[in-house]
């Protein structure tokens, strides 16, 4: 059983709920646009699986991937930033699904929360909508799920607002 926190679109920022949302968490999901600093960061804290998005610099394009595929206890994911939702996915998202056949898609850059079950493709959609403050979000948002035997179980979610404090040191 692993605890895992999902967050994207940090963009350079992380509030004060992350730390404290996550705190439990084993492993940390980053779908990209993570920002100067925040990987880093994050990676000290708590182990970390990311990709980059279309804001990020080759900086943190040199340590993460467009796409990652890999296995949590069991349950096969696929993560990208760009990647549409349930019934609107860009072509090669698509062919992506097809040929991955993940038990979860995770994906940002939308800034906009869904949890969701993708019927055609038979597996749980999250794009964890955007934690940190730049963007036209009106409301920072954080997805925290336990993965047991193959299965994401017990998802919660997390709004506050996009301007919070960041921690203090």
């Amino acid at each position: 059983m692993k605890r895992i926190g999902i967050l994207s679109d940090t963009h350079g920022y992380i509030a004060k709920q992350v730390w404290e949302f996550f705190k439990d968490c084993d492993e940390l999901w980053h779908a990209g646009d993570c920002g100067q600093g925040v990987l880093e960061e994050l990676m000290e804290w708590k182990p970390v699986r990311a990709v980059y998005g279309n804001c990020d610099g080759w900086d943190l394009r040199s340590i993460t991937e467009e796409v990652a595929d890999f296995d949590c206890e069991g349950l096969r994911v696929l993560m990208t930033h760009i990647g549409g939702w349930p019934g609107h996915y860009p072509q090669n998202i698509k062919r992506m699904l097809e040929v991955a056949k993940p038990d979860i898609f995770v994906c940002g850059h939308s800034h906009i929360l869904k949890v969701m079950y993708d019927k055609e493709f038979d597996f749980l959609h999250i794009n964890p909508g955007a934690a940190g403050r730049q963007g036209f979000h009106l409301k920072s948002t954080l997805v925290r799920m336990v993965v047991d035997e193959g299965k994401p179980k017990d998802v919660e979610i997390m709004e506050y607002a996009k301007n919070a404090p960041a921690q203090d040191y």
